[in-house]
């Protein structure tokens, strides 16, 4: 029962820090620019870039 309970722990703080991450990544501008990398990257495989 106890590593059961250290395991939810650590599920936690490990979900807790991924989720401040993604706000700070957000927060930042980020987003906006893997969005832009992602479509260039799209653009040049199709051919129209």
């Amino acid at each position: 029962m106890r590593k059961f309970l250290h395991s939810d722990k650590l599920k936690v703080l490990l979900l807790a820090g991924a989720v401040a991450m993604c706000i700070f990544g957000a927060v930042t501008g980020e987003a906006d620019v893997v969005f832009r990398k992602a479509v260039n990257i799209c653009m040049e495989c199709i051919g129209l870039g």
